[in-house]
């Protein structure tokens, strides 16, 4: 049985209640900063006003950036997995159908996506 922790964080000056792994924190912790970082220099950018479009940019210019960041991590650590981010008490099963818009090979961006749309439900808004 997987203890979750429970943290109060700030994205764009918005408070969230996430669950993580217990150890985890830091792992967390830092990505906070990267999308509250991303979040806000769109924002501050001047040219996307609405909070959902912000997020959908920061999400896509971080995802973006994946395949570049794991090509330069030593083989021996891409086994590990996006894992463990739950949005507290969002009442979702961890148990959601990996998502592969075009076959995408990589199991972790799979479980992230399926991840997501689970979180979004039917109205498909993220904020």
């Amino acid at each position: 049985m997987t203890v979750l922790k429970q943290l109060e964080v700030q994205i764009m000056g918005q408070s969230y209640l996430l669950s993580c792994p217990e150890g985890g924190e830091s792992r967390l912790l830092d990505a906070v900063e990267k999308v509250d970082t991303a979040m806000c220099k769109i924002r501050d950018a001047g040219k996307v006003k609405a909070r959902d479009r912000i997020a959908v940019l920061a999400a896509l210019n971080l995802a973006f950036d994946v395949p570049e960041r794991v090509a330069a991590v030593p083989p021996a650590f891409q086994a590990s997995s996006f894992g463990g981010l739950h949005a507290a008490g969002n009442g979702h099963s961890d148990a959601a159908a990996p998502y592969a818009p075009d076959g995408a090979a990589d199991p972790r961006l799979a479980e992230l996506m399926a991840r997501l749309d689970g979180t979004l439900g039917g109205d498909g808004r993220l904020l």
